[in-house]
């Protein structure tokens, strides 16, 4: 979609019903205005940006503060349109981020994600929804989709953190993660409220069925269409239709999803693993992935500007100033259900995983941010749920709180916890480690050339040979490092060593019960092996 649709598809709302088509020349005069108006945004998100660099804060909550003043400056009315949102926006924003997920990290962490994608969101939504039900004398319906609303997390702001202070990769893996399933249960609780609204009465079986079907719907739909995209991906051998290949992929899995009646969300999270960590390394050169990839970043940092603008342009401060007690009181309504979420259910992760230290449960509560999916939810509503404007407002409110309160804060805060700690020795193996893996890179790609014929192979011989001082020096120096650690030289700063542990075992693990799965190995001697597996991975420290 041009940049001129999206606008045309933002203001198109403000069409009233039963009203003419527009006429050629009223939509002459309409084109040359929409493409006045993104020009306006897109230099008054490139201010934001140079700004938010300079005083260092967070570029959404930026554009967000710049979009408060915007709607007065402009002569056409322009808002937040949930449909493209929920059908542009979101496939394409959830696509980027399973891309870059890596299946064998988010597998690892996959227990914590889940604990907090799914019992951790119904559980916050559910204290949400009664303190406002009891707390503003909201009806059920209205209460619960507000809880819902406000249960999902946004972590673009977080992610951004992350960029500029270093935390523990598992962390992070958690926070994506989370984000990644969290939308799509958002949006599948949200569903199945408003069936309740139009229906009338849902009993516990029949939803309990609707959110299965849905969810592995969406699953199954997902899988297939993802699958079925790899062979043509690894047969095209242009770069750009590559491209062409993945926008497809993204926004039609989430409209045959939707058409299927599954969650589209799901679907497209899954099409993006597959393809991210099947389809990617099959890919002909280093280049070709480098560009598809640079593509969909710079395709996420678009979407994101555009919606955190609109965000800032669809609220209207002096509405949300006459109704400020109601706001503060659902503002403290869904941090409570994330810190009673959080904290409980993560104390009981220790049962049955490795526990998240103290530190990194604060993290996942300061980073309770709320974004585009929640403004999009709420006008979402249908028009004939009464209190609809009421709740829209309520959770515009709660959005802004949080994108420039929490949002402002969050850098700080995250330093001041100190989660992690890098001494000189690991700071200098870090750099070794980048040093390797790209001398190794560098090298495959050399030979895939010299196969391939372009390279002479003198020229490789040469190339190859300074590739191969660079992985010497760097190995060695690594080893010495090593042997330091065994030695008790180096105290502390296990973790690097402990990734790598922890992969190999991981790697151990899945061989084995793969070999149990095929009938190679016996039950009865996996089992225990399995077992000492799990001991050796809690033992290790968290990386």
């Amino acid at each position: 979609m041009t940049g001129v649709s999206v606008i045309e598809s933002i203001v198109a709302q403000q069409t009233p019903l039963g009203s003419e088509p527009a006429t050629n020349s009223q939509t002459a005069g309409v084109i040359p205005e929409l493409v006045i108006i993104l020009i306006i945004l897109l230099l008054i998100a490139t201010v934001v940006a140079l700004v938010t660099q300079r005083l260092r804060i967070p570029y959404v909550t930026g554009l967000v503060l710049a979009g408060l003043p915007i709607t007065e400056l402009l002569s056409r009315r322009i808002g937040l349109d949930p449909s493209l949102v929920l059908n542009l926006f979101l496939p394409i924003l959830i696509f980027e981020a399973a891309i870059n997920t890596d299946i064998s990290r988010l597998r690892s962490t996959f227990k914590p994600i889940a604990l907090l994608a799914g019992p951790g969101s119904i559980f916050s939504s559910a204290i949400i929804a009664v303190l406002v039900k009891f707390g503003l004398g909201l009806d059920w319906i209205p209460a619960l989709l507000i809880g819902v609303i406000l249960a999902n997390t946004d972590t673009v702001s977080m992610i951004a953190v992350f960029k500029e202070i270093r935390v523990p990769s598992r962390l992070s893996t958690i926070v994506e993660g989370e984000t990644l399933f969290n939308d799509a249960a958002a949006l599948i609780s949200f569903n199945l409220l408003l069936v309740i609204y139009a229906t009338g009465s849902l009993t516990a079986i029949q939803g309990v069925k609707e959110l299965l079907v849905v969810a592995l719907g969406g699953a199954l739909v997902g899988g297939v269409l993802g699958y079925l995209s790899l062979p043509i991906f690894v047969r095209l051998n242009d770069p750009l239709s590559s491209l062409l290949l993945t926008v497809a992929l993204a926004l039609g899995t989430f409209q045959i999803g939707q058409f299927l009646g599954v969650s589209g969300a799901v679907a497209v999270v899954i099409a993006g693993l597959v393809f991210g960590n099947l389809g990617l390394p099959r890919s002909s050169s280093a280049s070709d992935r480098i560009s598809l990839l640079s593509f969909w970043e710079y395709a996420g940092f678009g979407v994101n500007t555009f919606i955190f603008l609109l965000i800032g342009i669809e609220i209207n401060p002096l509405t949300l100033w006459r109704i400020l007690p109601s706001i503060l009181f659902v503002i403290l309504a869904y941090q409570l259900g994330r810190i009673l979420s959080v904290y409980l259910l993560l104390a009981a992760l220790r049962w049955f995983d490795r526990p998240i230290p103290l530190r990194w449960q604060h993290v996942l509560v300061l980073g309770n941010i709320k974004g585009s999916l929640s403004m999009a939810l709420a006008v979402a509503i249908p028009l004939t749920l009464p209190g609809r404007d009421n709740i829209i407002a309520l959770v515009f409110g709660a959005v802004l709180f949080s994108l420039v309160g929490q949002g402002l804060s969050l850098p700080w805060m995250v330093k001041r916890l100190k989660i992690s700690r890098v001494s000189d020795v690991m700071q200098e193996a870090g750099q070794l480690q980048i040093q390797l893996i790209a001398s190794k890179a560098a090298q495959d790609e050399l030979d895939s050339l010299l196969k391939s014929g372009v390279l002479p192979k003198a020229v490789y011989e040469e190339l190859w040979a300074s590739y191969q001082a660079r992985v010497a020096h760097s190995e060695r120096v690594l080893r010495d490092l090593y042997n330091q650690h065994r030695a008790g030289q180096v105290k502390g700063d296990r973790s690097g060593l402990d990734t790598i542990r922890r992969r190999l075992l991981l790697a151990e693990k899945g061989a084995v019960s793969d070999a149990l799965r095929k009938r190679i190995v016996p039950e009865d001697l996996v089992h225990p092996y399995i077992k000492d597996l799990d001991e050796k991975l809690l033992t290790l420290a968290d990386d």
